[in-house]
């Protein structure tokens, strides 16, 4: 791997650490960071996923073989956001009271086997998007050293190239709550219907997709490349989503884009 600017500046923010502990989803970037990590701080390194009705069952599996094929120790902790009024409520801090949950049981994970720090995945893109979730990671004073590295997404899928990671062209995959339009409470049951959809919708030969949950409607998003295939197969795919136990299925005529639900919210 050659030695780019972005990651002397990496190498150096890591071996400043010492230890750490990585949050990881097997995606992309929080994937990028470990395995650069685990090869230039060894066993001091590992990385910490959190197992919650929030992350689909494919997600997990997916996440479980990124850690073997990086070779590095993985915790996976479950988490209880659901038990919390505020996340259920679904309101625009949503996802600041899941990272809340999640920072303050992997800090403790890391002061118990002797991690120094918690680090996450983020970027410089990330700045670019409603994320409260900075804010609980902030509070907890967890790391960024993809973002501290002046690395953006982009950067980040060249280093997971240059690394070998089988997810370095994976599209972006958040966690199924953020499939549910904020106003509709977030529920195993709702969360479960959206896993489904998607599932179905993956069969139906869309891998990219969003199915977002409105309560008894679900919008369904594909890239739009796509769109035009998605509408002539609108009976498969109305089947596909309504088997999941919608009540009605629509097209976002726009297309998938990403954090498009955050427009629900009023001016931030």
């Amino acid at each position: 791997m050659t030695g780019s600017t972005h990651e002397r500046r990496l190498r150096r923010i890591l071996r400043g650490l010492g230890s750490c502990l990585v949050g990881f989803s097997g995606g992309v970037d929080s994937s990028a960071l470990l395995a650069f990590a685990k090869r230039d701080l060894g066993e001091r390194c590992a990385g910490v996923l959190a197992a919650s009705p929030s992350l689909a069952k494919a997600e997990l599996e997916s996440a479980l073989r990124v850690a073997e094929e990086i070779g590095v120790l993985l915790y996976v902790i479950e988490t209880d956001e659901m038990s919390a009024d505020e996340y259920v409520r679904n309101d625009g801090n949503r996802c600041y009271h899941c990272k809340a949950e999640l920072w303050s049981k992997a800090t403790a994970l890391a002061a118990e086997r002797g991690f120094r720090w918690v680090c996450d995945g983020a970027n410089l893109d990330d700045a670019r998007d409603y994320r409260p979730g900075r804010v609980a990671a902030r509070e907890w004073g967890v790391r960024s050293p993809l973002r501290e590295a002046g690395m953006s997404k982009a950067d980040v899928r060249e280093l997971a190239r240059a690394l070998g990671l089988s997810v370095a062209e994976k599209p972006s995959s958040p966690c199924l709550s953020s499939r549910v339009a904020y106003g509709v409470e977030v529920t195993p049951e709702r969360l479960q219907q959206v896993e489904q959809a998607e599932a179905a919708m993956r069969a139906l030969g869309f891998d990219e997709c969003r199915v977002r949950s409105f309560g008894a409607v679900a919008v369904v998003a594909v890239p739009s490349a796509r769109l035009a295939e998605a509408a002539e197969r609108a009976v498969e795919v109305a089947e596909a989503v309504r088997g999941a136990g919608f009540l009605f299925a629509t097209l976002d005529l726009e297309g998938l884009v990403s954090g498009s639900l955050n427009r629900l919210l009023p001016m931030r």
